[in-house]
């Protein structure tokens, strides 16, 4: 029995074999999702014999089932549901595309399909869908020099004082 290894790239694949699934955006020239619009992703799959599993990585590193896809289209849904009313899929030949209908700072995350191909699981190479980061421009600062004195009459401190109770004294200045 050959052995499926998780490629750097995110692919699985058998020895000797290209198992090659990749997600994308539909709108080729998206980068970021926006608040409330309709997000198409698209996983490109080698073959059209079995169904796949969409699942999203959030920020936090969880794994998030959305749902399961035959290859007659027939669709399951977390809690065994046949429709969802936050996700669309279809099936058009070896694509699998999934539609979140209204893209919410919850849909943020690393989408993936996955396949159980011979009881191997194939995994797709990842899509980030994030909103944009903002921009911002800091105030400008200004630097003053601040000189302290502190005298006492009972006592005076040392750089030599300072370095024999500090546990990093760093370079000393002569």
């Amino acid at each position: 029995m050959t052995r499926g290894q998780l490629l750097p790239t995110g692919f699985t694949g058998a020895q000797g074999q290209e198992n090659t699934m990749a997600v994308s955006f539909l709108n080729g020239s998206m980068k970021h999702p926006k608040e409330g619009q309709r997000l198409g992703l698209e996983c490109h799959t080698y073959k059209t014999s079995w169904g796949v599993s969409w699942i999203r990585l959030d920020k936090d590193g969880n794994l998030h089932f959305i749902v399961y896809i035959s290859k007659f289209s027939l669709t399951t849904f977390p809690g065994n549901k046949g429709a969802s009313s936050q996700f669309e899929v279809s099936k058009q030949g070896s694509s699998y595309r999934l539609i979140v209908k209204n893209f919410r700072a919850r849909d943020q995350g690393i989408y993936f399909c996955i396949a159980n191909i011979n009881q191997v699981l194939h995994f797709s190479s990842g899509q980030r869908a994030f909103f944009p980061v903002p921009i911002t421009t800091a105030a400008p600062t200004t630097l003053r020099a601040v000189t302290l004195t502190a005298t006492t009459q009972s006592s005076q401190v040392t750089m030599k004082d300072i370095s024999q109770h500090s546990p990093d004294p760093g370079p000393s200045s002569p």
